[in-house]
């Protein structure tokens, strides 16, 4: 579950080269290859009133071209393999066909800015893209959009547990980069209606139980000389993990990603959704296995 094909989904506005350039750390855990990929989606040159404008395909095909012309310029002087998708069509289903046939182990994509109705009924490309995916996906955040700093994203991650299929797999895949990771915070967060009674006493039973799971994800790590810490919040999930992040310094956040349906999660949410696209930390959602 090594690192060595990264494809960078890029539309220039939202992710910047200043963005590639902290990801470059994960050469120490065998990156190799970096695809840069640029979706055209059709709406921006095909309008109804006028037609098909071929005119206006070709120029953003050629400013992408030339963007990637000088980041690639500059990966090959470091030693990386570089290659370049420009197409037209949709994004998700683009990224996917990308990330399948250069047979991908990250994808790493922006934020999206649709609007609150937009995300309501058809959902945004972060969301059906994780859905989708079977690739790891890293939502980066742009340097703008941030107060924290995310120079080394893979340097100090936090890594919420819920115990699922999903998030044991994200333990396996932070094991690969201890040559790049220095210290893990492992959190889980146990929601309070989940709290059995209410003393003070059975919070607590419930706080130790927690800790002694996270005490065993710590000692896997310990075996691969990664310095992990153990942390148990209490309260909504995806509000916790966020103040963990913000608590504990981390540069990104690590979580299994859900596998609900697309309308049991468009209509009640999932926590790692809620994290990647709202959270100001980069944010690695890592897939279930497919059945």
């Amino acid at each position: 579950m090594k690192i060595t094909r990264l494809l960078f989904v890029t539309k220039f506005e939202e992710l910047g080269y200043d963005a590639v350039q902290s990801l470059l750390s994960l050469t120490k855990a065998d990156l190799n290859h970096i695809v840069f990929l640029n979706v055209i989606e059709r709406e921006r040159f095909a309008m109804s009133r006028v037609g098909y404008r071929k005119d206006e395909e070709i120029r953003l095909r050629e400013a992408a071209n030339i963007r990637f012309i000088d980041w690639s310029e500059n990966l090959f002087e470091q030693g990386l393999e570089v290659g370049v998708y420009i197409v037209v069509g949709s994004l998700v289903p683009e990224v996917i066909k990308a990330a399948q046939k250069e047979e991908a182990d990250l994808i790493v994509i922006g934020r999206s800015h649709k609007g609150v109705l937009e995300h309501l009924y058809t959902g945004s490309d972060v969301t059906e893209l994780l859905r989708r995916a079977e690739t790891p996906v890293l939502v980066y955040k742009h340097l703008s959009e941030t107060v924290i700093s995310i120079e080394q994203p893979f340097e100090r991650p936090l890594l919420a547990m819920d115990w699922s299929p999903a998030s044991m797999k994200a333990v396996a895949y932070l094991k690969q980069l201890k040559d790049v990771v220095q210290e893990i915070s492992v959190v889980h967060v146990v929601s309070e209606k989940d709290l059995k009674g209410t003393s003070a006493m059975s919070v607590q039973k419930t706080r130790k139980q927690a800790r002694k799971k996270l005490e065993e994800i710590s000692a896997i790590f310990a075996t691969e000389g990664i310095e992990a810490r153990e942390h148990v919040y209490i309260g909504e999930p995806a509000e916790e993990i966020e103040k963990a992040a913000r608590e504990c310094q981390s540069t990104m956040i690590v979580m299994g990603s859900s596998a609900k349906t697309a309308w049991v999660e468009r209509w009640l949410g999932s926590i790692p959704q809620t994290i990647a696209e709202k959270s100001m930390h980069p944010s690695l959602l890592i897939p279930p296995e497919k059945q």
